[in-house]
Parts: structure tokens; sequence; C-alpha cells
């Protein structure tokens, strides 16, 4: 199995005002005059790693990292219960991608993310199709409300003891597994992660990314404690955001990304999912493939959510073809 590339340090990065007080933090590295790409990291509110530099060959690559809105080294944060979400939505998040575009001066760039991070990608590239040269997903989401079900609730049916703890924890009465709109929950856990008692806020970003760990952790290549093993306010931040998010819908209609995929072509597209992807079901990747017909979906039999060395191997492979297109 392929090692990734070396990691980087950045030769560049700013924060960039988007409007409604929000400074959103960047940073390029690799090549100033190689292929533009921007990593768009998952969650929603999970933040940007170091680790996805060493995705692309920094000989190619002029790679962008940054921190979505209310996450990471962007301001305010949403670790504090005092910052606004109200300007924390889809389109702002498309809208604030567009203008770091332009603020670096860049016409076209590939897009790499999984998870929240693809369905962040797939809402920008079919907003601003000519701005976009290549996608390379791994692990495909599209936080349909019925995906979002899934995660939160129909998941649950192999973890009936945690996910009990988990609705219950959300402070919401009269939702089961068979019955009432799991927003609901969701939305129950928005308000308490807003609850001036710092108390509050610890117990249910703890139960939280407790029923988050009980789905990930059983992977072939999980770890204990992928969520909960954050530092308390990077972990109160995602919380957050997520439950912000997926109460809402995304703020995207039910099936808008899938339903506009036509808007994709001539965008040649990398798809990498895990057959083993509990909280993520295949079936989302093989939906998107058969409507974006530049996309090749590669389907990993050993790798979950979290990936595997193979699914590594994919994700390089990929990059480094898109490396010498131009």
């Amino acid at each position: 199995m392929r090692t990734r590339y070396p990691d980087v340090e950045p030769y560049a990065s700013g924060m960039l005002d988007v409007g409604d007080g929000n400074l959103v933090h960047w940073e390029a590295c690799g090549n100033p005059d190689g292929k533009p790409a921007l990593v768009v990291h998952g969650g929603p509110g999970s933040g940007c790693s170091a680790g996805f530099r060493r995705w692309f060959d920094p000989a190619r690559y002029r790679v962008v990292l940054f921190d979505q809105r209310g996450c990471g080294r962007s301001t305010p944060h949403a670790g504090d219960p005092g910052t606004d979400l109200r300007h924390n939505t889809t389109a702002h998040l498309v809208a604030d991608m567009e203008l770091l575009r332009a603020h670096l001066g860049i016409g076209r760039w590939l897009l790499f993310g999984g998870s929240w991070g693809s369905t962040l990608i797939l809402a920008y590239a079919e907003r601003h199709p000519e701005r976009v040269s290549e996608i390379v997903i791994p692990a495909v989401t599209m936080t349909r409300r019925t995906e979002t079900d899934w995660l939160y609730r129909g998941v649950g049916r192999y973890f009936p003891e945690a996910w009990e703890r988990f609705a219950a924890a959300s402070g919401v009465s009269g939702v089961t597994h068979d019955s009432g709109d799991i927003a609901e929950v969701l939305s129950g856990y928005a308000r308490l992660t807003e609850d001036p008692d710092p108390a509050v806020r610890e117990r249910a970003t703890a139960e939280w990314c407790a029923w988050e760990d009980t789905v990930l952790a059983p992977e072939p290549n999980g770890t204990p404690a992928p969520y909960s093993g954050r530092p308390g306010t990077a972990r109160l931040a995602l919380v957050r955001i997520c439950a912000h998010y997926f109460s809402h819908g995304a703020w995207l209609e039910e099936g808008e990304l899938l339903r506009d995929a036509g808007r994709l072509a001539g965008i040649p597209g990398a798809l990498i999912h895990g057959r083993l992807d509990l909280g993520g079901p295949l079936r989302t990747a093989w939906e998107l493939a058969r409507a974006w017909p530049d996309a090749e979906l590669t389907v990993v039999d050993d790798a979950g959510h979290l990936g595997s060395p193979a699914m590594g191997d994919r994700i390089l492979h990929a990059l480094d073809t898109f490396a010498v297109r131009t």
C-alpha cells in the first residue's frame, strides 16, 4: 500500500472576511504555480487538519484548505454558545468558497472532500460548474433527509440501546425508532448545545459524540472514540454545527443535489466509497454515479466511513491522475 505524501507547511495563509461578522481561515501549500485544488472538510464543523495536505503531490498541486464558518481557526467560533449561527447555512458556505476562489485569483480548481464535505462540494459545483475542473469524493453523502434519518435513527436497529439513550438525551419525547420526526431530536440537541449552562452543553455534546462513536467505532479501521476524542471546544462546535445543519435538512430541497447532478456534465469525478460504510450506505454513491455520467465509482470492499489503506490508494491514484490533466 502506498503512503501519502510528506507533510508540507503552508506558504501563505489568511483570514477572509466573508461578511456577517465571519472571518474564514485559509491556507495554501505545495506549488504556488501548480494545479489549484480546494480541500472541503467534513462535519459539518470539523475544521480542516494538516493531514489533508498529504493527499496531494506538493510538486504538482497548489492546495488550498479552509475552515468553514464557526469552526477550526475561523471566527467567531461555534464553541462559544454566544456565536450566532443564523448566517451559517449551506448557501453561506457555497458563497464563502466562491469568495475565496476570487480572493486567491483562481479560475478553476479541483474539489476534494468526503462525508459532509461531499455535500458541500456538490452544492458548490452545481452552482458554479464553470469553476470546477475535477472532483474527488471519498465517502459520498448528499445530506438528504432520508440519509440523516438513517444515520440518526435507522442505523439504530443495530444499536438499539445506544439509540434509545441518544434520543432520550435530546430532551424530546414522542420520537421512537418507528415513528416521529428525527429532526425534532436533532433540534433538541441544537437547543441544548446553546444552553447557557455549560454542564447542559457538555452533556448534550457527550451524548451526541457517544452515538457517532457507536456507529463508527465497529468499522474494520475504526478507532475507539473518533468523535469523543476531540478537544472540548472543537467537539462542542462540531456537535452544535451538525445539529444546526441536520435539523434543517442542510437548507437543501430533498433530493436537490441528485436532481441537479446533470449540471456536473463535463466535470470528471472520482467517487470512492466503502462497502462497509454503515453510517453512509453505498446506495447514495451508487445513485450519484448513475446520475453523473462523467463520474467513476470505485467501491472499496474493506472500507467503512473512515476509510482503509486500500481506499487511501484509490484516493492517491485519483488525485495523481487528475494532477496531470489540464
